[in-house]
């Protein structure tokens, strides 16, 4: 019998280390792609760090900050996808049905807030480097 997914710990995992896969993981097992991929945000950003010649810090840090920034969106879509969706996506054959509670409305909220935040700043930070070289901070 498949073990039981909570939908619950999901999205908090996607909130917290959705940059580092570990929603992902806790869905899918160690051997998603998906989750590989975010995993490799890491050396990808030590990358940038050792071929760039003096990088602006925060082009060595832009693939962990879209890393995150997909772990928000996960985020955002497992904690507002309807239990049944839920359970018929990951918890076919366990047995058990969930039955989210306000704390996942809570993430959700939460996940909207720095998730836009984080977001708009990127923008605003990518385009302030890349028109002006820099010139606002």
């Amino acid at each position: 019998m498949p073990q039981h997914k909570n939908k619950t710990f999901a999205t908090a995992l996607a909130f917290l280390l959705g940059g580092l896969g570990a929603h992902r993981f806790y869905l899918k097992g160690s051997v998603d792609r998906i989750g590989l991929l975010h995993l490799c945000s890491v050396p990808a950003a030590g990358l940038v760090y050792g071929i760039g010649h003096a990088p602006n810090p925060f082009y060595v840090l832009l693939p962990l900050i879209v890393s995150w920034i997909a772990g928000f969106v996960e985020a955002l879509v497992f904690g507002l996808m309807p239990d049944e969706k839920w359970d018929a996506r990951y918890n076919a054959g366990s047995g058990r049905t969930s039955h989210s509670h306000w704390f996942v409305i809570l993430l959700v909220v939460i996940t909207m807030l720095v998730g836009t935040t984080a977001l708009i700043a990127t923008i605003s930070r990518l385009f302030d480097l890349l028109y002006t070289g820099g010139a606002y901070g």
